[in-house]
């Protein structure tokens, strides 16, 4: 997905992100898809997935463990 519309994107702390304060992301639901960016980067990079991508996504980091 490219050039993602994040107006009014309401991002949230995932619930796999570190206590710690390290590994930390961010996700958001969008109209036709998800971001992900870096919690302590709120203006860098974002990561946007349609839902067919976040699902195979989500399915590569589960097979990965």
């Amino acid at each position: 997905m490219s050039n993602p519309d994040l107006t009014g994107a309401v991002w949230r702390k995932s619930t796999r992100s570190d206590s710690n304060g390290g590994a930390c992301v961010e996700v958001a639901d969008l109209h036709n898809g998800v971001a992900v960016r870096d919690s302590k980067d709120k203006i860098g990079p974002v990561l946007a997935f349609d839902a067919q991508g976040w699902r195979t996504f989500i399915d590569s980091l589960k097979n990965d463990r």
